[in-house]
C-alpha cells in the first residue's frame, strides 16, 4: 500500500531582483492506494499533478510530510530551517553527503516510471533498451536477453526487436517504454501523461494493453493524465487537484467492473461532473450540476 502522508512541496524561487520568492506547488495531500489498483491525478496545467507524483516515486523530497509504502518511507523531506538542519547533521554526522544520498535515501522499492518523452535510448535497439534496464537492475548477463524478450513479446515488440526508436511509430516507442519498466518485474509504475503523444487510436489500444498487463502481472499503477475519459475508463479511482496550490479537491471511486465501455453512460456522466469542475474553478461558473 501507498501512503502520502500531509505531503507539501515548497520551491523558493530568487527574482531577478534578487529578492527572495516562492510557490506552494502541493499542500497537505494525504490519500493512500491499494495494492494492484489504478489511480488517476486528473486537474488543471500547473497544479502540482506531476509534482506530486515524483515525490510519491521517491523522484522529488516533499517539504513536509512522507510517503510510505508498507509503512517504509520512501524519501525523508528535507531539512528547511536551522534548527532542522542540525538535526539532520546530528542523525547523520557518520556519513558524508555522498554515502549519505547513496545509503540513506537508496531506493527502498520496486518502483517504475514512465513519462511522456517515452525516455528511451534512440542509440539502442529495442532489445538492446530493455536489456538495458534489466542490467541495471543486476540481472545476469546470461539472462537478459531471454527476459528482455518476454516482455517485447508481451508488449507487441517481439518483431521489431531490433530495431532503433527512430524506426518505431509514436505508440511503438511508448510500447517500449512499458517493456522495460515492466521487465524489471515492478510492483509499481508511475505514469505522467504516457499516452498524451499519440493519435487516439493508438492511444485506446495502448490503454487496452496497459489494463490487459495489470490483469497478468496485479501491479499497481498511478496515471497523471489531463485526459478524463482516460481517466475513467482506466482508474479504480480519480483523484482531482485544485490548481494553486495544489490539493485534493474530490476523489471519485469507479465501481464500474471491467471490461468497461467507453460509451457506459455512467462514465460519461461522470466526465461531465468532472468537466463541470474544472469550468467552474477557471471561469467560477458551470453548465452542469456539480
Amino acid at each position: 500500500m501507498i501512503e502520502a502522508r500531509n505531503v507539501t512541496k515548497f520551491f523558493s524561487v530568487v527574482n531577478e531582483d534578487r529578492t527572495a520568492d516562492g510557490i506552494t506547488a502541493v499542500l497537505s495531500v494525504s490519500l493512500t492506494v491499494d495494492d494492484g489498483k489504478i489511480m488517476s491525478f486528473l486537474g488543471p496545467s500547473g497544479c502540482g499533478k506531476s509534482t506530486f507524483l515524483e515525490i510519491l516515486g521517491g523522484l522529488q523530497a516533499p517539504t513536509e510530510g512522507g510517503v510510505y509504502i508498507d509503512g517504509v518511507q520512501v524519501l525523508e523531506p528535507l531539512p528547511s530551517t536551522r534548527k532542522e538542519m542540525d538535526d539532520y547533521r546530528r542523525k547523520y554526522k557518520f556519513l558524508s553527503p555522498l554515502a549519505n544520498s547513496m545509503f540513506k535515501n537508496r531506493p527502498k522499492h520496486d518502483i517504475a516510471m514512465i513519462f511522456q518523452d517515452y525516455a528511451v535510448f534512440p542509440w539502442m535497439t529495442a532489445l538492446q533498451n530493455v536489456m538495458f534496464a534489466l542490467k541495471l537492475r543486476g540481472i545476469p548477463r546470461r539472462e537478459r536477453e531471454g527476459k528482455a524478450m518476454v516482455y517485447l513479446k508481451k508488449t507487441g515488440l517481439a518483431d521489431s526487436q531490433r530495431k532503433y526508436p527512430s524506426q518505431l511509430s509514436g505508440g511503438m516507442r511508448q510500447r517500449l517504454a512499458l517493456a522495460r519498466a515492466l521487465a524489471v518485474e515492478p510492483r509499481i509504475i508511475m505514469m505522467d501523461e504516457p499516452f498524451a503523444a499519440v493519435d487516439t487510436l493508438t492511444r485506446e489500444r495502448l490503454q487496452d494493453d496497459l489494463l490487459h498487463l495489470l490483469n497478468e502481472t496485479g501491479i499497481t499503477i498511478i496515471l497523471v493524465t489531463h485526459d478524463i475519459n482516460e481517466a475513467l475508463y482506466l482508474s479504480d479511482e480519480v483523484v482531482v487537484f485544485s490548481a494553486n496550490p495544489g490539493s485534493i479537491r474530490n476523489r471519485f471511486p469507479i465501481e464500474i467492473p471491467r471490461p468497461r465501455r467507453r460509451s457506459d453512460p455512467e462514465l460519461l456522466a461522470l466526465g461531465q461532473r468532472i468537466e463541470a469542475l474544472f469550468k467552474y474553478d477557471i471561469n467560477h461558473e458551470s453548465e452542469y450540476s456539480i
